[in-house]
């Protein structure tokens, strides 16, 4: 199967082009902008998509039979500070991306998130009625609606991940992690809930979902929530960090640009009804995610961006 990944030097979507590359008789693309990759493990293709003519050229070049989108500005706050950036990546560049992948013939999987919902009620399924109060929110829920149209046999899959990243900065559970190895005191938010899904497990399921030749709207979360207090507390034990060094706060006192949802849990029974069994849990995620660190996968991805 060949497969192009954009976004590939992020969180996200190098996680995914590995996992995908491992797997048999698959040929992994992994588009990057501004940060190089040097690997053997994907042909990394260096290209701005915002660039007019930069879908087709990379399309034609790679001939994918799968895209996976992965490509987004996903710092909710660094949203607020350029709407104009977020728009250009979360929603015009989707509606591209389909369009051209729709008159293609190959199949599309493009990654939202659970941001599109206010977070009042939590426990949100398919159905219910998006109301995102950020600009990241925002953009990606017009980025869901552009692909929807220009494509209908796309699979838009809603997620919330953690992982390990190229600079160890990229996600909350390295936030927590790398705090606590330092002994630093941290906050962890009470009053904000979430579903969150190992980065490597997602992938995974990404390539069944495809596989599957599924299509249409589908939360892709861990089948438990918790919050992200509780998550920073699971994971101190999960690494045998201090948890005491993490103070429960509630979200309002962090000072942040963006509003943030409170309860942002999502329900995956659609997809695990698919599948025929439920998705991963938080706590079997996090004992990978420990068991990645011990087989230095976090020092690999770093090597990553050094020509050796």
């Amino acid at each position: 199967m060949r497969i192009l990944v954009t976004g590939a030097s992020g969180l996200l979507g190098l996680n995914v082009a590995l996992e995908l590359a491992r797997l048999p008789n698959n040929q992994v693309f992994g588009q990057v902008h501004r940060h190089k990759l040097y690997t053997s493990k994907f042909k990394t293709i260096q290209a701005d998509l915002t660039d007019p003519g930069a879908v087709e050229r990379i399309l034609d070049l790679t001939q994918p039979d799968w895209v996976i989108n992965c490509a987004a500005l996903a710092i909710v706050d660094a949203c607020e500070t350029d709407p104009v950036q977020a728009e250009k990546l979360n929603t015009d560049l989707p509606k591209i991306l389909a369009s051209h992948v729709a008159r293609g013939g190959a199949r599309l999987l493009h990654v939202s998130t659970d941001a599109v919902f206010d977070g009042q009620r939590g426990n949100y399924t398919e159905a219910d009625l998006p109301n995102p109060l950020s600009t990241y929110g925002k953009t990606k829920l017009d980025g869901e609606k552009s692909v929807s149209a220009s494509c209908s046999e796309a699979i838009i899959a809603r997620v919330n991940f953690y992982g390990w990243s190229l600079t160890g900065k990229r996600s909350l559970s390295e936030f927590f992690f790398y705090n606590l190895l330092a002994g630093n005191q941290i906050m962890g938010f009470t009053d904000v809930f979430f579903c969150p899904l190992l980065v490597n497990d997602l992938a995974m399921i990404f390539f069944r979902m495809l596989d599957m030749k599924l299509n249409g709207l589908y939360h892709v979360v861990s089948s438990d929530c918790i919050s992200k207090y509780e998550f920073g507390v699971a994971l101190a034990r999960q690494f045998g960090l201090q948890e005491n060094l993490i103070t429960p706060k509630l979200v309002t006192e962090a000072n942040l640009k963006a509003v943030r949802s409170s309860k942002l849990t999502l329900r995956s029974d659609k997809l695990s009804s698919v599948f025929g069994d439920e998705l991963p849990d938080i706590t079997s995620g996090l004992m990978r995610y420990y068991l990645m660190y011990t087989q230095n996968y976090p020092s690999e991805l770093q090597q990553m961006t050094k020509n050796q």
